[in-house]
C-alpha cells in the first residue's frame, strides 16, 4: 500500500483526499457531478447498443445508417461544436466587461441558424455527388437507403446546433446536471423505436428514433433556459468580443474541419472491404469512446468555462491546474484501458453477442476494441488540451494539426489497410492520436514558458 500511495503522490492533490476539503472545491464538485450524470447517460446508450446489435448485427442497413449518420454529426462536430466553443471564452469575457447578453446571444442563435440553413441545403444537393464518390462501387438500393435515412437525420442538424448553444449557456451558469442529461433522449427514443415500432417504421427505424431523441433533447434545454431565465434577447452589436469570436471562428472551424474528415476517410477505407467492415469498425470503437466520452464531457463541460474565467485573473495558476490534471488523468486512463484491452473479448461477447450478432463478429469488433484502447490515455489528454488552447484562442494552430493528422491518416490508411484490413485503419487512428497529443503537450509546454516570461518582465 506505501508503494501504491507513492506512486499516487505526485497525481493527487492533498486537499482532494480530505473529503471535508474536497465537497468545497466547486470545480471538483461540478467535474464528479458532471461526470456520475454521464455515466449514467452512457449506460443507457451503450445498452441501446447492445439492441441495435441484436437486432442488425454487422449488416448492409446499419452500414448504411452509419453512413447516413456521417453528414449530420460532421455539420454538428465541425461547425457547431466549434461555434460553441469559441463562443463560451469570449461570451464570459463579454460578461465580466460590458455584459451586454442579449446582442451576443442574438447574435450566436443568428450564427448558428445561418450555418445549419446553408450546410442543410448544401446537403440535399450535393449528397448524392457525395456518395457516389465517397462509397462508390455498391447498388442503387444501397444508395436509396442511405439517402432515405440522411433526409429524416438532417432536421437533427437544427435541434444539435440550438440546443448546444442554449447548453453552453447552462454549462456558464453552472447548471450542468441538465446539459448532461439531455443526452439519454435519443438512446431511449431508439430503444423504444426498435421495441414497439419496428416493422411499422422499417428501415427508417433509426433515424427516426434519433430525429425524436434529438428534438426532446432540444426541448429539454430550452426549458432549463427559459426556466432560470437565461436567455436574453437585444439587437446584435459587433463589440470587441464578438469579433473576437468571429474572428476565431475560421480557424477553429478548420480545425474541426480537418479533424471531422478523418472519420469521413476512415468509413471511406472501411467501405471498400466487405460488407459489415464499417459497423465492425463503428462497434470497436463504441466502448473505447464510451471510457472517454464519461471523463471528457464530466471535464470538457467544466473545464472550457473554468479555464476561460482562469486565464484572464491568474494565468500561472491555470497552466498550474492544467498539467496536474494531465497527468491524474495520463496515469487513470492508462490504468483502464489495460484491463479493458485484456478482457476486451469478453466485454464484446456480454454486451453484443446475440441473435443477429454471431461469435466471428464477437473477434473482430474485440480486436478492432483493442487497438483502440492504446490510444484512449493519450486521446483524452489531447481532447483537454484543445479546451485550454481554445480558451486562450490558439485555434490557428490547432487548424495546423488537424491538417497533418489528416494527411497522416490518408497515408497510414492506405498502407495499413493492404496488410490489416480492418485493423489496419484502427492502427493508423492510434499512430495518429499518440503523434498529436505529443505535439500539443509540446506546444503548450512552450505557451507556458512564454506566459511566465510575461508575467516576470
Amino acid at each position: 500500500m506505501k508503494n501504491i500511495a507513492a506512486i499516487l503522490k505526485p497525481f493527487l492533490k492533498k486537499e482532494w483526499l480530505n473529503p471535508a476539503e474536497a465537497i468545497k472545491n466547486p470545480l471538483l464538485v461540478n467535474i464528479v457531478i458532471v461526470g456520475s450524470i454521464t455515466f449514467a447517460v452512457k449506460i443507457i446508450g451503450f445498452y441501446k447498443e447492445t439492441v441495435v446489435a441484436a437486432y442488425f448485427g454487422l449488416s448492409e442497413l446499419l452500414d448504411t445508417f452509419f453512413i447516413a449518420f456521417l453528414i449530420p454529426s460532421f455539420i454538428q462536430n465541425v461547425f457547431i461544436n466549434a461555434l460553441k466553443s469559441i463562443f463560451i471564452p469570449n461570451y464570459i469575457q463579454e460578461l465580466e466587461g460590458s455584459g451586454n447578453k442579449g446582442s451576443f446571444q442574438v447574435l450566436v442563435f443568428i450564427l448558428v441558424f445561418g450555418i445549419c440553413v446553408v450546410l442543410s441545403l448544401l446537403t440535399l444537393v450535393f449528397s448524392e455527388f457525395f456518395l457516389d464518390i465517397m462509397f462508390k462501387g455498391h447498388t442503387s438500393s444501397y444508395y436509396e437507403l442511405i439517402r432515405s435515412q440522411l433526409y429524416v437525420l438532417l432536421p437533427c442538424v437544427f435541434f444539435w446546433g440550438f440546443g448546444s448553444i442554449l447548453s453552453g449557456l447552462l454549462e456558464i451558469d453552472n447548471k450542468y446536471v441538465f446539459t448532461s442529461a439531455s443526452g439519454v433522449f435519443i438512446a431511449v427514443s431508439i430503444i423504444v423505436c426498435l421495441k414497439f415500432f419496428n416493422e411499422s417504421m422499417g428501415n427508417l427505424v433509426l433515424a427516426i428514433g434519433t430525429l425524436i431523441g434529438s428534438s426532446l433533447g432540444f426541448l429539454t434545454v430550452l426549458i432549463v433556459a427559459l426556466r432560470f431565465k437565461i436567455l436574453r434577447f437585444g439587437m446584435p452589436v459587433f463589440n470587441k468580443n464578438t469579433r473576437s469570436m468571429v474572428r476565431q471562428l475560421f480557424p477553429k472551424v478548420s480545425s474541426g474541419l480537418l479533424s471531422g474528415l478523418n472519420n469521413f476517410v476512415d468509413q471511406f477505407f472501411a467501405a471498400q472491404l466487405a460488407i459489415g467492415s464499417i459497423t465492425a469498425l463503428n462497434y470497436g470503437l463504441r466502448f473505447p469512446a464510451f471510457t472517454i466520452s464519461i471523463l471528457i464531457l464530466a471535464l470538457g463541460n467544466v473545464l472550457l468555462p473554468h479555464f476561460s474565467r482562469l486565464v484572464n485573473t491568474d494565468i500561472k495558476k491555470a497552466y498550474t491546474q492544467l498539467f496536474f490534471i494531465l497527468r491524474l488523468l495520463f496515469f487513470g486512463a492508462l490504468c483502464v484501458a489495460i484491463v479493458l484491452i485484456l478482457f476486451s473479448n469478453n466485454i464484446v461477447e456480454f454486451f453484443f453477442e446475440r441473435k443477429e450478432f454471431t461469435s466471428e463478429d464477437t473477434v473482430i469488433v474485440a480486436n478492432v476494441q483493442k487497438i483502440a484502447f492504446i490510444y484512449v490515455p493519450f486521446y483524452i489528454c489531447t481532447l483537454v488540451l484543445v479546451r485550454f488552447l481554445t480558451s486562450i484562442n490558439r485555434n490557428s494552430f490547432m487548424a495546423w494539426v488537424s491538417l497533418l493528422s489528416l494527411t497522416l491518416n490518408i497515408i497510414l490508411n492506405t498502407i495499413l489497410i493492404k496488410y490489416f484490413k480492418v485493423y489496419g485503419l484502427i492502427m493508423a487512428t492510434t499512430i495518429i492520436y499518440i503523434i498529436t497529443s505529443i505535439i500539443f503537450v509540446t506546444f503548450t509546454l512552450k505557451q507556458r514558458k512564454l506566459a511566465f516570461k510575461q508575467l516576470n518582465t
